[in-house]
């Protein structure tokens, strides 16, 4: 059997069924043919990032894909800094 995948978008749409329309978890899954340990981990991620915390996996809200993507660019800046400082250091040596 074939692993399904699932974007961000469509787990929100998931996860608003439940919470919004106040269906149960069950009859989601049922009627989009999910597994319920899937929605209910969805669920759980996404009431972890409406609270400000990372949550598991790939984020699902706009907000935390946002700070995920801002975290990963400041990872990547604070490299090239220390990289940057190193080179001008060995630069200011050969200088003298």
């Amino acid at each position: 059997r074939e692993r399904r995948s699932f974007d961000a978008a469509f787990k929100l749409q998931v996860v608003k069924m439940v919470q919004e329309q106040g269906l149960t978890v069950a009859q989601v899954c049922q009627e989009l043919k999910l597994g319920e340990t899937a929605v209910r981990r969805w669920l759980k991620q996404v009431k972890a990032e409406q609270n400000g915390q990372p949550g598991i996996g790939k984020p699902l809200t706009p907000d935390q894909q946002r700070i995920r993507q801002l975290e990963l660019e400041n990872r990547q800046l604070r490299s090239d800094n220390e990289l940057l400082k190193k080179v001008s250091a060995f630069f200011a040596k050969e200088l003298r």
